[in-house]
């Protein structure tokens, strides 16, 4: 059945949400199928799609009517805009590179009945129409999702309405990009006001890989917003300025939350900011949730109570099995041996069987610069603002501390992270009579490893099943931190195994330096 979305009557002023709803709602591959008569405003919605994607509401965007079609480039993907009316024949459409911008970017098709055979199966139909009850200046615009397409656009109404429910279907919707999150994210403006609209539907179970369970069961990975929603609100009631949530929707996965700022950790250091003084403050923050201890989360509105899962053996393991299931043939072009797999695997165990007897606390997991926002017109702990915390586990806290002080998106001077561990261990240390410090160390340089280890696997998975070539860029700073922690005494048949398998003069993916 496909999904219908019908508008209608929309103003002039009301057309500007919509594109930039359908503009947030848009990726690679899309094609949109414009539709009306002449006059109808193909033409004027088409410009503030487009001017929505690239972020710039001064955008020229001349009508393609003699060019036939016109380029654009954003941060997101490429957008090209075709006006098909002075076609003889859909095979000039094929000339122009209708297939080729289908595929690589977004197509915005004007006149698409011009060339109806070589439109996708998988596409958003547009329809917009005049009629004898609507002011000339108004539309009634309906909405289509055809094939694949078909459950985005039932999901873009889900979010008009919650929208509408929320008393934010005025503001300005402003795309945000993200990292390698399957969860979208929107700024919402109006009136001088803020929040942030995230979109996170449940994720749905993969192919069950290991005793019947898909991998992110294993890895304890969220599949809903609950968590996000418990351990955002822990967060606050621990004094640390984690999102304010302004309203939820559990069953659709759409939340809207207080708006953080623009300062990640990453790109506030590129531009200036003493990344030493922000990996402090967020150092601190660790040393504050050790306190802290593993929360006891009260139950939500729909009576769901969340329970921090136990980073245990089984997540250890299917987490670095990603290097040889990713990584491996990435770069050796065939499957890694079986006896290869079982050496790996048994070395990678004796240490998880040591981590496993160490005391646990909360770790949040994804506790590094993309997921650290600098807020420096707060105070103390405050300044240090948290946004991505639903895969949280209860395990051994070394391993945020690595997490940060190793990051895997910008690099952390091997100064900064020695001096920073010592300042963890000794504040540690004077809290804590019984601090077992080389206990520590091995905690810290085994998570690191175990993480590292994880991190190249995903990249080359990003790389290789996504598409998404940009992460490639980190490896060689993987393997850096890598080496770091394969120095430690106890990790030293892993560090024979890392350089019989991975000799520092074959181990670089292509694309990756």
């Amino acid at each position: 059945m496909t999904a219908s979305w019908t508008h209608p009557r929309v103003r002039e002023i009301d057309l500007r949400h919509l594109a930039e709803l359908l503009a947030f709602a848009l990726r690679p591959g899309d094609a949109v199928a414009l539709r009306g008569d002449l006059g109808a405003g193909k033409s004027t919605l088409a410009r503030a799609i487009i001017r929505a994607i690239v972020g710039d509401d001064a955008l020229e965007v001349p009508s393609p009517t003699f060019s036939l079609v016109q380029i654009y480039d954003s941060p997101r993907f490429p957008i090209a805009h075709f006006d098909l009316y002075r076609l003889g024949s859909a095979e000039e459409a094929r000339e122009l590179g209708l297939d080729e911008q289908i595929a690589h970017g977004v197509a915005l098709i004007e006149w698409p009945e011009r060339a109806e055979e070589l439109l996708p199966s998988d596409r958003i139909e547009v329809t917009l129409e005049e009629a004898p009850d609507l002011d000339p200046s108004e539309r009634r615009i309906v909405i289509e999702g055809l094939g694949a397409a078909d459950p985005r656009v039932a999901r873009l109404k889900a979010i008009s309405e919650f929208l509408n429910r929320s008393g934010w279907s005025d503001a300005r919707l402003i795309y945000l990009q993200g990292d390698a999150s399957a969860r979208r994210f929107a700024r919402l403006k109006r009136d001088g006001n803020s929040a942030i609209l995230m979109d996170a539907p449940r994720q749905p179970d993969g192919p069950p890989i290991r005793d019947g369970k898909p991998y992110s069961r294993i890895a304890h990975l969220a599949e809903d917003i609950r968590p996000w929603v418990a351990v955002t609100r822990a967060l606050r009631q621990a004094g640390l300025s984690a999102p304010e949530i302004y309203t939820h929707d559990f069953a659709a996965g759409l939340l809207l939350v207080e708006d953080l700022g623009d300062d990640v950790f990453g790109p506030a250091v590129h531009q200036g900011a003493d990344q030493a003084e922000l990996w402090r403050a967020a150092v601190d923050v660790l040393l504050h949730l050790r306190e802290q201890g593993v929360p006891n989360f009260p139950p939500l509105e729909d009576g769901f109570t969340h329970t921090l899962p136990r980073y245990d053996q089984q997540a250890l393991q299917i987490e670095v099995e990603l290097l040889l299931d990713w990584y491996w043939p990435a770069l050796k072009g065939s499957p890694a041996p079986d006896t290869t797999r079982a050496e790996y695997l048994a070395l990678w165990d004796a240490i998880f069987d040591e981590l496993l007897k160490l005391p646990t606390g909360w770790i949040l997991r994804d506790y590094h610069s993309p997921n650290l926002l600098w807020m420096p017109h707060r105070k103390g702990l405050q300044r240090v603002g948290i946004l991505d915390c639903q895969d949280a586990l209860e395990g051994p806290v070394a391993y945020d501390l690595v997490s940060l002080l190793q990051d895997a998106r910008i690099e952390v001077p091997e100064s900064l992270e020695r001096q920073l561990y010592r300042h963890y261990c000794q504040t540690v240390a004077a809290r804590e009579p019984d601090f077992d410090q080389p206990t520590f160390d091995f905690a810290y340089a085994a998570l690191g490893a175990q993480r590292n280890t994880k991190i190249l696997g995903i990249f080359a998975r990003l790389s290789r099943r996504d598409g998404k070539n940009g992460y490639l860029r980190h490896i060689p700073r993987i393997w850096r931190y890598l080496e770091r922690d394969l120095a430690h005494p106890k990790l030293l048949p892993l560090k024979k195994w890392f350089e019989a398998n991975f000799p520092i003069d074959n181990r670089a993916l292509p694309g990756s330096g």
